[in-house]
Formats: structure tokens, sequence, C-alpha cells
């Protein structure tokens, strides 16, 4: 897929309602920690958090779906209230098409980050397909846009100020904190 323009992107993504984000490799650098008891930790970079808090403010959907299940996931969604949470998802674009026809949704109106070849039949199908810096070389052809920062390490953060940048919103959120 050829690489677009900053100016191309903001076009892309000022029609942008609903952004999908898989986990693991996304939120996550990937890492799954297990200890001695079965405990599940996953590190989650705060700045991303934040993102998504001002896009679901700004009236944008906000979406999970991975292939694993963990409560940790379900624990930072219900932190950063996301409801629409899908786990164990072994056919990602399945759900993907669910949540476009629940919203009413246009590919064109849809961004999805992904980082693995799992993630593929939705990025082939959403207007903003998106990786990260660290994503598996085969996922990079079927990116719009590929993020300066990898997973785990402020990706989504890159993409949230991208499309609140294009709606013209992001200045008034910075200009809304400059004030307080």
């Amino acid at each position: 897929m050829k690489k677009k323009s900053k100016t191309e992107i903001a076009g892309i993504a000022r029609n942008i309602k609903l952004l999908i984000l898989d986990v693991d490799g996304v939120l996550t650098d990937g890492s799954i920690i297990l200890d001695n008891s079965g405990n599940e930790f996953k590190a989650f970079h705060v700045r991303d958090g934040h993102g998504i808090k001002m896009l679901m403010r700004a009236g944008i959907n906000v979406a999970f779906i991975t292939g694993r299940k963990s409560e940790v996931v379900e624990k930072r969604a219900r932190e950063l209230g996301i409801t629409e949470v899908y786990q164990k998802s072994f056919d990602k674009l399945a759900v993907y098409l669910s949540l476009a026809e629940k919203y009413s949704l246009s590919d064109g109106e849809v961004a999805y980050v992904g980082d693995d070849i799992v993630d593929l039949p939705v990025m082939k199908r959403v207007g903003l397909p998106v990786t990260v810096a660290d994503a598996d070389r085969e996922v990079r052809k079927y990116s719009l846009l590929v993020t300066e920062n990898g997973g785990g390490r402020g990706a989504v953060r890159e993409v949230t100020d991208i499309i609140l940048g294009s709606k013209g919103l992001l200045k008034g959120i910075i200009d809304g904190y400059l004030k307080a």
C-alpha cells in the first residue's frame, strides 16, 4: 500500500468516528509476563490512555479487539471507560463488521491499529489502517501510516493526536489545559 502524505492522512482521519485497537503489541509492547502463580502482567503507556480519553470526550468511539483473554485488559478498559472490548477474538473481521453495523459506519469512518498478520483482514477494510513502528514487516505493507513509536510506547497517542488534529480539536484541548 502506498504511504500517504501528512495532508492525505489528515484528510482520511477527519472522517474517523471509531478507533479500533489491537492490544498486545499496540497498547503494550507485546510482552506477556507471567509469574509462578499464573498472574499476568502488562504495561500500558499513560499517554496512550490519555489520548484515548481525549478522543472519547470528543465523541469518537474506541474499541479493543484482541485474540487473547486477560483480566488486565478488562481492567484497563474499565479505567478508560471503554465498553467495546472483544477478547478471544480469532475472527477480528467479524467483530469489526459487527461494530461497523452497530454504529452505522462505513469503512472510511474507521481507523484500526494493529501490529501482526492476524490484524490484516480488518486493516484491509478500514479507511485508516495504522501499524506501530515495531510491527511485523508484512503488516507495514497494508498500513497507510506507521507510527514513530513502538507498541506500548506512545504509538496510540500519535494516532489519537492525528485524529483530533485533523478534526481541528487538538489545539482546543491543549488550550484548555493551558488555561487551567
